[in-house]
């Protein structure tokens, strides 16, 4: 890996064509594909390799195709529709993956620039990836700057991609039309190509020193920290780019260095002064003369030991060998074994019932695994998004560590700044003894699950957006902070969009916690409807029983909309389960009133597609006037997950109203059985909001909206 100069080593900077630099660069390539016996005029190579040969291919490369896969895909969401494709090659200049606008594909195709064709610069002369390759460097290629006519029409913006051991191992690339040219797409692929690299690194020496380090302490745990990498007694390993640029040393002088050389102490000394930092960051001094704050990353080894036997938890990564951390509650611990236990029953491959809309999301996940990258589960309420969120983290490498679950919505306001952070002893009147640790300090080493996170009050905001990014947390009352490392799961049923523009939700908060957005179906919208039912009912059936849904309720399930969706039906197939008894078929006769005359009105409503449903809605309780143009429409199908979520004995009965009344009487209708299924909720949980809002699927806002049209005798 060559030394870094400061032109071309900040990943923020902006490449600039018209510099010295960059002509001399082009000129001594096109000297090398002049040499290569290459003809500007002659038609460029458009065979492919074959089909087999590509997947072989994509198979030696498969450690880089699995980090890149996900970064590719975040990095062509934000150049979608400025015809343009993102492209990643092997480290001869194999292209192993694109992806991009259609109308922008059709047009490389012409000019072979598609997965299975190289494009060094023997095969291709001057061009972005061939020569960015060849030089070791990001290179831009605009235009006429190619050396074949064919392709100046493109311009290329492209950077090698190193391994942890300082060897190019690829390419990724950013091609588009020249007339759409931006300067600042060099710093969007340099951005990339960093953390893709960090990734690797973070993955590589797990019995290592790993140094973390800035000039701002801002900077650390963000892309652009440097990460160096030493043997527990201080001999260089490894160093990513930055660390080159802030050390002003390529990978290879390097070598000669140690701990002590570097930053002129004894690794031995450093250690020491990591026992007594309390998780605070370290300053440092490089051998130029520049002061850096630093963290530390080790992995618990056996050199720890007996550090570890003396009473600290040991952790996937800590930033000091004895970090002084809240004992996790024992249900912390209960939920770790019960998560490995059910791996293999709760893994992605199990939720992989035949809808292609899951496996594509699934298969999503599967790549990013291993990463730490930030997921994002989109989706209406009762779609499964806490089901995925176990599966995920039971398939990653934090398994056996915690995963720990909050609903933002649940949690009553004056109690969530709490939960999610801890407090010490005496914070707040009613506070326990002894304080106690937050969600987050218990997730440490695990995943860290935020459902509903659209719901989390304004004001805290801020506080996780300072968590996510410093990596610490400080519990209330207490002046300590707590360094924790999770993955991040996060999932709501709303538009965080809008919450944004209405300013109920931070932006820089949004766009840290979105590293991969997926979207789970409505039930209504997947294809794999029976086996989900199956599966399900195989779940809530004890041993020995055999209780099979009946064919004539299966096509009366496949019919209905499920507004209530996955949560829905398996509320609806429990109750059939204790009615059908040890074994039998569930028939009409035993699926409550209220689901049936649901149906019954379904089939004679002419229902358009439905729109995004939000909570409002599915329980017809939109706030748009009855009989407006409004958005939206009060679903006919939508309250009786509701309904079915309350005992049957304490559901009314109603009329069938007849279908030419209108969709004026039928939303009234839905908002008096919504209204009542609330009201029947909260006498049966004795006025416990929370505890209401969960028997009925719904967030405690949904109920709080209506309070004033809820009997006050309700009210605990």
């Amino acid at each position: 890996m060559p030394a870094i100069s400061a032109g071309q080593g900040s990943a923020t900077g902006v490449y600039a064509l018209n510099s010295e630099h960059h002509r001399a660069l082009i000129q001594e390539s096109q000297a090398r594909s002049n040499a290569f016996g290459l003809q500007a005029s002659e038609v460029p190579d458009y065979a492919p390799l074959k089909l087999t040969e590509l997947n072989l291919a994509r198979d030696e490369n498969r450690r880089l195709y699995q980090h890149a896969s996900p970064v590719m895909e975040t990095l062509y969401e934000q150049i979608a529709n400025t015809h343009s494709m993102v492209l990643l090659t092997s480290r001869n200049g194999l292209i192993l993956h694109s992806m991009g606008d259609m109308d922008f594909l059709e047009k490389a195709n012409r000019v072979a620039l598609m997965p299975g064709v190289e494009w060094s610069e023997r095969s291709k002369g001057t061009n972005a990836i061939g020569t960015a390759l060849t030089e070791e460097r990001p290179v831009v290629v605009h235009g006429r700057d190619h050396f074949l006519q064919a392709n100046q029409f493109l311009t290329c913006s492209c950077t090698p991609i190193f391994d942890p051991h300082g060897k190019v191992m690829g390419a990724l690339d950013v091609t588009g039309d020249e007339r759409s040219y931006h300067q600042h797409t060099m710093a969007l692929v340099r951005m990339s190509a960093q953390m893709i690299e960090n990734h690797m690194f973070a993955n590589e020496f797990p019995d290592a020193l790993r140094i973390h380090f800035h000039a701002r302490t801002e900077f650390l745990n963000t892309l652009v920290e440097g990460i160096i990498v030493f043997t527990m007694d201080g001999r260089f390993i490894s160093a990513n780019r930055s660390a080159q640029f802030q050390l002003g040393l390529s990978y290879n002088a390097l070598q000669a260095h140690t701990f002590s050389s570097l930053f002129g102490q004894p690794v031995s000394q450093f250690f020491d002064r990591l026992r007594h930092a309390a998780g605070q960051p370290l300053s440092l001094w490089m051998h130029n003369g520049v002061s850096v704050y630093c963290q530390a990353r080790l992995k618990p080894v056996d050199w720890f030991a007996n550090r570890w036997a003396a009473g600290a938890a040991p952790s996937s990564e800590a930033t000091t060998p004895e970090a002084d951390m809240p004992s996790p509650r024992p249900a912390t611990t209960a939920t770790t074994a019960a998560a490995a236990g059910r791996a293999s029953l709760s893994s992605l491959h199990y939720l992989n019932t035949g809808d292609p809309q899951v496996a594509a999301v699934l298969h999503k996940l599967q790549r990013v695994q291993g990463s730490d990258i930030p997921i994002m589960i989109l989706g209406e309420t009762g779609t499964g998004k806490d089901i995925l969120a176990q599966a995920i983290h039971n398939d990653s490498t934090r398994v056996r560590k915690p995963f720990v679950s909050i609903n933002c919505a649940s949690i009553p306001e004056t109690l969530i700044e709490s939960e999610l952070f801890g407090y010490e002893e005496g914070a707040f009147t009613g506070a326990k003894r002894r304080g106690a640790p937050g969600k987050i300090q218990m997730a440490h080493g695990g995943t860290l699950f935020l459902d509903e996170i659209g719901d989390m009050p304004t004001q805290l905001q801020a506080r996780l957006l300072r968590v996510l990014q410093e990596r610490r947390v400080t519990p209330l009352g207490s002046g300590k902070e707590y360094e924790v490392d999770v993955m991040l799961i996060c999932a709501t049923n709303k538009n965080l969009k809008s919450l944004i523009a209405q300013g109920q939700f931070r932006e820089d908060l949004y766009y840290r916690l979105n590293g991969l957005v997926v979207r789970l179906p409505a039930l209504r919208e997947r294809s794999d409807f029976e086996v989900v039912a199956n599966k399900i009912l195989l779940n809530l059936c004890g041993p020995g029983q055999q209780v099979r849904i009946s064919p004539e309720v299966m096509a009366l399930f496949q019919r209905y909309r499920w507004p209530g969706n996955i949560r829905q039906l398996h509320n609806l197939l429990r109750t059939a389960v204790v009615m059908v008894g040890q074994s039998g078929s569930i028939g009409t006769d035993h699926l409550p009133d209220d689901f049936l005359d649901e149906v019954r009105e379904s089939a004679h409503q002419s229902v358009p597609p439905a729109p995004a449903v939000t909570e409002d809605t599915a329980w017809g309780l939109s706030s748009h006037p009855l009989g407006s143009t409004a958005p939206g429409r009060a679903d006919v199908s939508a309250p009786m997950c509701a309904a079915s979520a309350v005992p049957s004995d304490t559901t009314s009965t109603h009329v069938p109203m007849p279908p030419s009344t209108g969709m004026v009487e039928t939303a009234v209708r839905l908002q008096d059985v919504a209204l009542q299924a609330m009201t029947e909720a909260l006498r049966q949980c004795e006025g416990n909001v929370s505890a209401a809002a969960k028997l009925l699927g719904v967030s405690r806002n949904t109920i709080y909206r209506k309070k004033d049209q809820l009997p006050s005798d309700v009210w605990g």
